[in-house]
């Protein structure tokens, strides 16, 4: 006897005899009978499937692929693709409004992509289709460059296998200048969110046959063309780089703009470099996630490179690799490392001079960088959909691994231009006789020594996290590492007086000793994340070992933050 209930039950026939896909309609009737001779884990997971629809956010869609209204598949791609139609043309009022679709490499991508283009064709769109897969900032780019008024990418960017996602761009006449080529925020969401619920029967979509363009080769090679006029031509280009696309879509124009731009020694990790939506070598396909770049690091290691490039499967994400010569060992630089080296370098070497911007959970040393030469710096909330839109911006970041270097051009994190910058800054570092890691020691010299890490706590049930939120708020510590806690403010109590923020679920410490912590929830995991950031004085003309006091200071500080911030959240 099935454990489904008969409202249960009715609404999973209902979605099988409307779902258009054979073979997530096949698996639902498995599942179907699975629980009807009492499979546990069946009754489970149809539950899961059906217990809401995918949420669409500023993110738009992502999640596994499955099927039911809280999975990704056909039909819930179906009902988004029109939604953002009828939003474009009834919302907004745009007459054949011009949308572009891109996807990535893995599965079902592309057909999630066709299918968008059939729908919106079909509705009154303009569609140009990517004639094959390509990285998400190419789509970024293709919003402003082509003036569309939206853009999609089918790509789930760094999630596991199973997965898949679905993102959005509005631009052209459906946005306002701040947001040309930028991912969605409210009240957009909300509104496309509105026209997806009020999507009828997934068969009763009219689809078109044909009628949309392809964008084929000349869109990349636009792409190319401008990101590849940013490095100094004159700049020195010895320098040995391996790189790595996670079995992304990366390694193809990664490639093309390195050598294009006189980076001759390149060398790709081989059993990464193709597009392979399994992920076969990793884990998990994020440059960040422990064991990712191993394999990276042992050709680097066997061919004595000066750098490792690694962007994340869909490439708008950049991380860089190196020989720390104060461990004698290859580390990841941290988030907030590359995006200081960058901002950095493109203040000093190429001369920007405008708004540089960082999330407010990123480290606050461009900041200073940045005041020192004159610019503004502004903080923003979590998310490129909020950084790229600061006024005036030149360069923005997170400490995510997102680096937006060429804002005129793609208004979005940009893994292949950024990578163009660690290709030169290691190149130049190596041609001045030091490395990344030497022009960080300057920049501590110059600034202090700011230094950051995280503390994530893992929840089983989303209650918790509201659990520990609001211990902090009703008890926050009165000391971190034994300096005390002078400022407590409430993100969620946004003021631009207090703050400068919109309000946000989170909270902001900061400490005599000028160390900072921000608490917010994961917005794509079930976990709570501490941002722990101290800065160290260094000394006038500190030499190495002065400074390496320092740094060994600092790593002290930070850890006995996290542990006073673990005990205040969990009340152990």
């Amino acid at each position: 006897m099935s454990c489904l209930d008969a409202a249960l039950r009715a609404r999973v026939e209902e979605w099988i005899a409307d779902d258009p896909d054979l073979a997530t309609r096949a698996a639902l009737e498995s599942l179907l009978e699975q629980a009807d001779a009492g499979s546990a884990p069946a009754v489970e997971e149809i539950r899961d499937a059906f217990a809401g629809d995918l949420e669409f956010g500023t993110a738009g869609l992502r999640g596994r692929m499955a099927p039911g209204p809280n999975r990704m598949n056909l039909a819930v791609v179906s009902r988004a693709a029109r939604g953002l139609a009828d939003h474009l043309t009834g919302d907004l009022g745009l007459e054949e409004p011009l949308v572009v679709i891109g996807f990535d490499a893995r599965h079902h991508s592309a057909d999630f992509a066709h299918a968008s283009a059939e729908i919106m064709t079909a509705a009154g769109c303009r569609v140009h289709l990517l004639e094959r897969h390509g990285p998400t900032p190419l789509i970024a780019f293709a919003v402003r460059h082509l003036g569309a008024d939206a853009g999609i990418v089918v790509t789930a960017s760094h999630n596991p296998p199973a997965d898949n996602g679905y993102k959005v761009y509005l631009g052209g006449r459906a946005s306002a200048r701040d947001g040309q080529g930028v991912q969605i925020v409210p009240p957009s969401d909300a509104q496309i969110a509105a026209r997806i619920a009020a999507v009828g029967p997934v068969r009763g979509i009219e689809r078109a046959e044909s009628g949309w363009e392809t964008l084929g080769e000349q869109l990349r090679e636009d792409y190319l063309a401008a990101i590849c006029a940013l490095p100094d031509l004159d700049g020195p280009r010895d320098v040995r780089i391996v790189h790595t696309a996670m079995h992304g879509v990366g390694t193809e124009t990664a490639l093309a703009a390195l050598h294009r731009t006189g980076f001759a020694e390149v060398h790709p990790v081989a059993k990464q470099a193709d597009p392979d939506p399994d992920f076969p070598t990793v884990a998990f396909p994020n440059p960040e996630e422990p064991g990712a770049i191993d394999l990276a690091l042992e050709l680097a290691r066997t061919l004595e490179a000066d750098v490792v490039i690694a962007n994340d499967p869909d490439a708008d994400r950049c991380a860089a690799a190196v020989l720390d010569p104060h461990l004698g060992d290859w580390r990841m630089l941290t988030g907030d490392e590359l995006g200081v080296l960058l901002g950095d370098h493109l203040i000093r070497r190429h001369g920007y001079a405008g708004t540089v911007a960082n999330s407010v959970v990123s480290s606050r040393w461009l900041g200073r960088i940045a005041q020192a030469a004159g610019l503004e710096a502004a903080t923003t909330l979590t998310g490129f959909k909020w950084i790229a839109r600061a006024p005036g911006i030149v360069f923005g970041y997170e400490e995510a691994i997102g680096y937006c270097v060429l804002p005129e051009v793609v208004r979005d994190k940009d893994g292949l231009s950024a990578a163009l910058m660690v290709a030169e800054m290691a190149a130049l570092a190596r041609a001045e006789g030091t490395t990344l890691v030497g022009r960080l020691d300057e920049l501590a010299r110059e600034h202090g020594l700011f230094a950051t890490s995280q503390l994530s706590l893992r929840v089983t049930e989303l209650a918790e996290r509201d659990v520990m939120m609001a211990r902090l708020r009703a008890e926050p510590p009165a000391a971190l590492a034994g300096a005390e806690v002078t400022t407590v403010q409430d993100l969620a109590e946004g003021s631009a007086e207090t703050t400068g923020l919109p309000a946000t679920d989170g909270v902001q410490l900061a400490a005599a000793d000028d160390a900072r912590v921000i608490v917010r929830p994961s917005g794509t995991e079930p976990k709570l994340k501490c941002y722990i950031e101290v800065r160290e004085e260094v000394p006038a003309g500190a030499d190495e070992a002065a400074l390496g006091e320092v740094r060994r200071a600092a790593s002290a500080h930070l850890e006995q933050i996290t542990e006073d911030m673990r005990r205040a959240l969990t009340g152990a």
